[in-house]
């Protein structure tokens, strides 16, 4: 396979020592020529910060856009998946983490234009094109093309990410994002520092400016880890800043831990810690909030916050129910949050791995 070729990026300035300081996220990366970032993927060459894997990808992969996990958006359609090497935190727990950890480049086996990314979406009539696996911040030039070509041929784009980006890039980037998903990790400075190797307060900042600034679609994940994450105050700390700094209408999925990495002591999620999460952030006035990685239809299912009824009915990734018209309940007409078309999709549970 040949070599990488080097893309240029803009979010970056030189020093006064020589080095260059990479501008894209808040680790600010400062690098002497030949260094790479945290990321691995973006690097020092000629006195610029460069790209290293633009074009290239971990592997293209046919999902429900459920697994994004997004429950208000476009609903049982298909959506195209990929990602590349690298990521830009540092999660102990990271599930991805033979992806996102990577630093051989061998990682990335697939190689594919923004353009022919577009039009295989088109060819499988995916939806849209999602930026997942690792996190999309670190490709950012990639992904943006992407999503130009995408749009012109009328799918749409989703960012899967940790949200931790700089405001200036972050403004360039989700100008082009239809819709995404943001890890909200935990709710402690102490847990993003001791277990991601990042900082919670960019993150809020890209979840308020998401809400307040774009109309994009979004939604947030938060993954419970025994001991970690999962206190009562912590969980209502945490629905409470969606509620209020967000909005009741913002979907919040609590999704479970498996040991993975570099926490294979930590216990999974018992079911009932994700049940009573749910309880508190629905407590808190919320009116989205779901399990994930369990078998939990109640938790799964969405209601309608006029009159109770389910508007969504899921099995896994499967819809078996469907009660919304032009987005609204087709019972008493309140309003569904969301991306809807008056039908669902008929995707379901496949997963279809692809070559492009």
């Amino acid at each position: 396979m040949p070599a990488l070729a080097p893309h240029p990026t803009k979010y970056w300035h030189r020093l006064e020592d020589g080095r260059v300081q990479c501008d894209l996220c808040p680790r600010f990366c400062r690098l002497h020529d030949g260094q790479r970032g945290f990321c691995f993927v973006r690097g020092a060459e000629g006195g610029e910060i460069v790209l290293l894997t633009y074009g290239r990808s971990s592997g293209f992969c046919v999902d429900p856009i459920e697994k994004k996990p997004l429950a208000h958006f476009l609903p049982g359609t298909p959506v195209l998946s990929f990602g590349t090497a690298g990521c830009n935190l540092g999660c102990k727990f990271c599930q991805n983490w033979d992806i996102s950890k990577s630093k051989e480049t061998d990682t990335l086996a697939d190689e594919a234009s923004p353009r022919r990314i577009a039009e295989a979406a088109k060819a499988l009539r995916c939806r849209s094109v999602a930026f997942t696996y690792n996190d999309p911040v670190i490709f950012h030039e990639y992904a943006i093309d992407v999503a130009k070509e995408c749009r012109a041929l009328g799918i749409r784009t989703v960012a899967v990410t940790a949200g931790e980006v700089c405001p200036e890039p972050r403004v360039e980037f989700y100008r082009h994002m239809d819709a995404a998903n943001v890890d909200l990790k935990a709710f402690t400075e102490r847990f993003y520092r001791e277990i991601c190797a990042g900082h919670l307060e960019p993150v809020k900042d890209t979840l308020r400016y998401l809400k307040r600034e774009t109309s994009v679609w979004f939604e947030i994940t938060t993954l419970l880890i025994p001991g970690q994450n999962d206190g009562d105050d912590e969980i209502d700390a945490l629905s409470r800043f969606v509620r209020e700094d967000l909005g009741p209408d913002v979907p919040l999925h609590f999704t479970a831990f498996h040991p993975d990495w570099r926490m294979m002591d930590t216990p999974p999620t018992p079911p009932r810690t994700l049940t009573r999460a749910r309880k508190i952030a629905i407590g808190n006035g919320l009116r989205y909030v779901y399990t994930g990685n369990v078998h939990d239809p109640l938790g799964q299912a969405t209601y309608c916050h006029g009159c109770g009824v389910v508007l969504i009915g899921r099995s896994g990734y499967d819809i078996t129910e469907w009660r919304l018209r032009g987005g609204r309940c087709t019972s008493c007409g309140a309003p569904c949050a969301g991306v809807f078309e008056d039908e669902p999709g008929t995707w379901g549970s496949r997963r279809m791995p692809v070559k492009l």
